[in-house]
Protein backbone atom coordinates (compact mmCIF):
# COMPACT_ATOMS: atom_id res chain seq x y z
CA UNK A 1 0.00 0.00 0.00
CA UNK A 2 1.09 3.37 -0.83
CA UNK A 3 1.96 5.83 1.91
CA UNK A 4 0.64 9.41 1.78
CA UNK A 5 2.58 12.11 4.16
CA UNK A 6 -0.33 14.29 5.69
CA UNK A 7 0.62 18.22 6.96
CA UNK A 8 -0.72 19.71 9.90
CA UNK A 9 -2.67 22.31 8.30
CA UNK A 10 -4.74 19.53 6.89
CA UNK A 11 -4.54 17.74 11.01
CA UNK A 12 -5.85 20.63 12.82
CA UNK A 13 -8.67 21.05 10.54
CA UNK A 14 -9.21 17.73 11.29
CA UNK A 15 -9.09 18.47 15.02
CA UNK A 16 -11.11 21.00 14.52
CA UNK A 17 -13.97 19.14 12.87
CA UNK A 18 -13.76 20.93 9.50
CA UNK A 19 -15.62 18.40 7.19
CA UNK A 20 -13.27 19.09 4.00
CA UNK A 21 -10.58 18.19 5.98
CA UNK A 22 -12.17 14.97 8.10
CA UNK A 23 -13.29 13.61 4.28
CA UNK A 24 -10.00 14.27 3.04
CA UNK A 25 -8.78 11.93 5.32
CA UNK A 26 -11.30 9.53 5.26
CA UNK A 27 -10.47 9.20 1.41
CA UNK A 28 -6.89 9.04 1.89
CA UNK A 29 -7.28 6.35 4.61
CA UNK A 30 -8.99 4.36 2.20
CA UNK A 31 -6.61 4.22 -0.70
CA UNK A 32 -2.91 4.84 1.40
CA UNK A 33 -1.44 4.07 4.56
CA UNK A 34 -0.49 7.87 6.24
CA UNK A 35 2.25 9.43 7.74
CA UNK A 36 3.47 12.55 8.97
CA UNK A 37 7.06 14.01 9.37
CA UNK A 38 8.60 14.40 12.39
CA UNK A 39 8.64 18.44 12.48
CA UNK A 40 4.90 18.42 11.41
CA UNK A 41 4.74 16.25 14.82
CA UNK A 42 6.39 18.80 16.78
CA UNK A 43 4.20 21.42 14.87
CA UNK A 44 0.72 20.37 16.73
CA UNK A 45 3.03 19.84 19.90
CA UNK A 46 3.61 23.20 20.35
CA UNK A 47 -0.14 23.93 19.94
CA UNK A 48 -1.14 22.43 22.71
CA UNK A 49 -1.97 24.66 26.23
CA UNK A 50 -2.13 22.03 28.34
CA UNK A 51 -1.48 17.99 29.15
CA UNK A 52 -5.19 16.87 28.28
CA UNK A 53 -4.53 18.39 24.88
CA UNK A 54 -1.65 16.89 24.59
CA UNK A 55 -2.56 13.88 25.69
CA UNK A 56 -5.38 13.79 22.78
CA UNK A 57 -3.10 14.53 20.67
CA UNK A 58 -0.77 11.52 20.79
CA UNK A 59 -3.24 9.57 21.09
CA UNK A 60 -4.66 10.73 17.68
CA UNK A 61 -1.58 10.86 16.18
CA UNK A 62 -1.10 7.16 16.82
CA UNK A 63 -3.01 6.53 14.02
CA UNK A 64 -0.17 8.06 11.70
CA UNK A 65 3.62 6.97 10.89
CA UNK A 66 5.94 9.13 12.24
CA UNK A 67 8.93 10.01 9.54
CA UNK A 68 12.17 10.66 11.91
CA UNK A 69 14.88 13.41 10.56
CA UNK A 70 17.27 11.44 9.16
CA UNK A 71 21.29 12.60 7.60
CA UNK A 72 19.79 12.16 3.80
CA UNK A 73 16.44 14.21 4.90
CA UNK A 74 18.78 17.44 6.60
CA UNK A 75 21.16 17.42 3.17
CA UNK A 76 17.90 17.33 1.72
CA UNK A 77 16.51 20.42 2.96
CA UNK A 78 19.84 21.72 3.26
CA UNK A 79 19.29 21.78 -0.27
CA UNK A 80 16.07 22.91 -0.85
CA UNK A 81 16.75 25.83 1.39
CA UNK A 82 19.97 26.77 -0.83
CA UNK A 83 17.49 26.77 -3.72
CA UNK A 84 14.41 27.85 -2.60
CA UNK A 85 14.86 30.69 0.33
CA UNK A 86 15.82 33.82 -1.33
CA UNK A 87 12.99 32.95 -4.28
CA UNK A 88 10.19 31.66 -2.68
CA UNK A 89 10.79 32.32 1.19
CA UNK A 90 10.84 28.56 1.84
CA UNK A 91 11.19 28.04 5.69
CA UNK A 92 13.25 25.51 7.41
CA UNK A 93 10.33 23.57 8.69
CA UNK A 94 8.30 23.42 5.84
CA UNK A 95 11.93 22.45 3.55
CA UNK A 96 12.45 19.47 6.14
CA UNK A 97 8.68 18.39 5.81
CA UNK A 98 9.57 18.41 1.90
CA UNK A 99 12.86 16.78 2.00
CA UNK A 100 10.87 14.20 4.30
CA UNK A 101 8.02 13.43 0.99
CA UNK A 102 11.09 13.81 -1.11
CA UNK A 103 13.29 11.65 0.55
CA UNK A 104 10.76 8.65 0.71
CA UNK A 105 9.25 9.57 -2.11
CA UNK A 106 6.19 9.25 -1.16
CA UNK A 107 3.11 12.22 -2.00
CA UNK A 108 2.77 14.91 0.26
CA UNK A 109 -0.79 16.30 0.92
CA UNK A 110 -1.51 19.99 2.29
CA UNK A 111 -3.75 23.05 1.49
CA UNK A 112 -0.80 25.88 1.47
CA UNK A 113 -0.21 24.63 -2.14
CA UNK A 114 1.46 27.61 -2.84
CA UNK A 115 4.54 26.84 0.03
CA UNK A 116 5.60 23.83 -1.87
CA UNK A 117 4.39 23.97 -5.37
CA UNK A 118 7.74 25.19 -6.70
CA UNK A 119 9.46 22.68 -5.44
CA UNK A 120 10.89 20.16 -8.23
CA UNK A 121 10.24 16.61 -7.84
CA UNK A 122 7.77 17.04 -4.91
CA UNK A 123 4.77 14.40 -5.63
CA UNK A 124 1.88 17.27 -3.97
CA UNK A 125 -1.56 15.85 -5.35
CA UNK A 126 -4.50 18.45 -4.52
CA UNK A 127 -6.08 17.92 -1.27
CA UNK A 128 -9.74 17.81 -1.73
CA UNK A 129 -9.70 20.97 0.33
CA UNK A 130 -11.13 24.44 0.33
CA UNK A 131 -8.72 27.29 -0.02
CA UNK A 132 -6.71 27.30 3.19
CA UNK A 133 -7.07 29.75 5.80
CA UNK A 134 -4.24 31.18 8.00
CA UNK A 135 -5.81 30.50 11.97
CA UNK A 136 -4.46 29.58 14.97
CA UNK A 137 -4.20 25.80 16.14
CA UNK A 138 -4.73 26.46 19.91
CA UNK A 139 -7.32 24.27 20.31
CA UNK A 140 -6.36 21.22 18.79
CA UNK A 141 -8.21 18.00 20.02
CA UNK A 142 -11.03 18.70 22.23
Amino acid sequence: MALTIVDSDILIDVARGEADAINCLLHLEQTSALAISAVSQMELIVGCRNKKELKDLGTFLSRFQTLKITDRISEVAVDLLTRYFLSHSLLIADGLIAATALVHNEAFVTKNQRDFRFIAGLNLPYPLLSPPAHRSHRNLIR
